[in-house]
């Protein structure tokens, strides 16, 4: 069973923000954690941030920063004085970006909680090693992590499948934030390595993200309500 509270955070993946706005009105007083992701930052910039917390709900800012360790600093820096809590950046870039990832944050925003992306959950085995990669997703998700942790990176997004085998051979501290995690009977869409809330909690995750089980639900505050009833119950 899980040791700590596995908290719900909803994609605000929608197409615009009067969409997201009517969402968080519905879904108010029944979610603490939003997530923001390209297709709403890049349409909104700050401003939607700005506005999203001001509603009174913890931001997860979903950018998957990727590119020369400088200018990830960079980013980190200029992203520094927005109102969010979490903030992701891909493992793939390398120790080096990531460890600079870090000296930027603790420069800047040291409350901010770094998440390394390890394998999207859009992976399978053959899709990954189409790209190159020989290892199986499970094996490319450890080995990412533990260069993540190495970087100074706390914590980390992977499927709910790697979860059991990362929180046995990892610190005890480190943040796990699981996408991919779909209620029973729900569509997966074009996620392939998939668990439902309550498996993934009591596999140790810290956070799960769900997008459509609730922004398509006839009743979104329902269906946010049962998924952490769900939560709760793995406790």
């Amino acid at each position: 069973m899980s040791k700590q509270a596995c908290r719900l955070i909803l994609a605000l993946d929608l197409p615009d923000s009067p969409s997201a706005f009517d969402i968080l009105e519905k879904t108010s007083g029944r979610l603490e954690w939003v997530k923001i992701g390209m297709q709403m930052y890049y349409k909104y910039g700050a401003q939607f941030v700005n506005d999203v917390s001001r509603m009174g709900y913890k931001v997860f800012l979903d950018l998957k920063l990727y590119d020369i360790p400088n200018t990830v600093a960079s980013a980190v820096k200029s992203l520094s004085d927005l109102p969010i809590g979490m903030l992701t950046l891909h493992a793939s870039g390398g120790e080096e970006m990531m460890g600079r990832a870090v000296e930027a944050a603790r420069e800047t925003r040291p409350d901010l909680t770094l998440l390394a992306v390890t394998v999207l959950t859009s992976f399978d085995a053959p899709s990954l090693g189409a790209t190159g990669v020989a290892a199986n997703p499970a094996d490319q998700v450890e080995l990412l992590a533990r260069l993540a942790l190495k970087s100074g990176i706390k914590g980390l997004v992977c499927s709910p499948l790697e979860l059991g085998r990362l929180s046995k051979v990892l610190p005890q501290d480190t943040v796990f934030v699981t996408p991919g995690v779909r209620p029973a009977g729900a569509d997966l869409n074009e996620q392939k390595r998939v668990a439902t809330p309550e498996d993934a909690a009591k596999a140790g995750a810290g956070y799960i993200v769900v997008g459509r089980p609730i922004l398509k639900a006839p009743n979104p505050a329902l269906a946010a309500e049962e998924i952490t009833r769900q939560l709760e119950a793995a406790r």
